[in-house]
């Protein structure tokens, strides 16, 4: 039997594997005209999110969904660079993230992978966000899952056996798909399966990252059309 023909549920973060956030955002501020090198403007509002996160998953922090943490970031971003922006143009930036592109074999593969599985979001990103980004990128999600609905963040096991317990399912019956080694690890404790997305330029591609494959990881794949032929192959074994 194959290993993954329990597989049911394709469950996908979205923020660098899905989306390209790093080009979006760096697009946004050169069309903002704004007085910064917008490839470390963008690198510098991504570094504030997992500290801000922290703070929440600390206690520091009520429940505080990303919108809210990505304006206060932001605004310290633009205090450090010393840029004025008034409240309008503040709002419209903040909101980029509703707005990010998805990678070129995005649309294509999701819509592959549907065809034989439920595939649905599990990020950190607040609902109002990913339904935004869906319908401005034509996701073709069966579902919208946020930290929001389990009102923990990731890593917090709540997230990953939340998926499964939605669906009724074992954790081995979910499979995370992801371009972060350690949100995969996280996963991996919880009993879901998991498969890396090759994304070298998620910090720009002046900043391209390590990729290589390691065999901790379930499945390793350059893009989701590549991840689609792979698990079609493997469901025909």
């Amino acid at each position: 039997m194959s290993d993954f023909k329990e597989v049911e549920i394709l469950a996908f973060d979205v923020f660098g594997t899905v989306v390209d956030w790093h080009g979006t955002i760096t697009r946004e501020v050169q069309s903002m005209q704004l007085d910064v090198d917008p490839l470390e403007f963008a690198r510098a509002w991504r570094a504030g999110y997992k500290p801000a996160m922290a703070r929440v998953m600390s206690g520091e922090l009520g429940w505080t969904k990303i919108d809210v943490l990505h304006r206060m970031i932001l605004d310290q971003v633009l205090d450090d660079y010393k840029i004025n922006l008034d409240e309008p143009a503040r709002r419209h930036l903040n909101n980029v993230w509703h707005r990010l592109s998805p990678w070129p074999d995005v649309v294509q593969g999701l819509t592959t992978l549907a065809e034989d599985y439920t595939i649905c979001t599990l990020s950190n990103g607040n609902l109002s966000l990913l339904s935004n980004m869906a319908k401005n990128a034509g996701l073709p999600w069966d579902l919208i899952l946020s930290a929001e609905v389990f009102k923990a963040y990731k890593p917090d096991p709540k997230t990953y056996l939340g998926v499964a317990g939605l669906f009724d399912l074992a954790p081995h019956q979910v499979m995370l798909v992801a371009a972060h080694h350690d949100d995969l690890e996280s996963a991996r404790e919880c009993g879901l399966r998991t498969a890396y997305i090759e994304r070298p330029a998620e910090f720009g591609v002046d900043q391209l990252k390590d990729v290589s494959p390691r065999p901790v990881n379930d499945l390793h794949a350059d893009t989701f059309t590549t991840l689609a032929k792979i698990l079609s192959a493997d469901r025909q074994t």
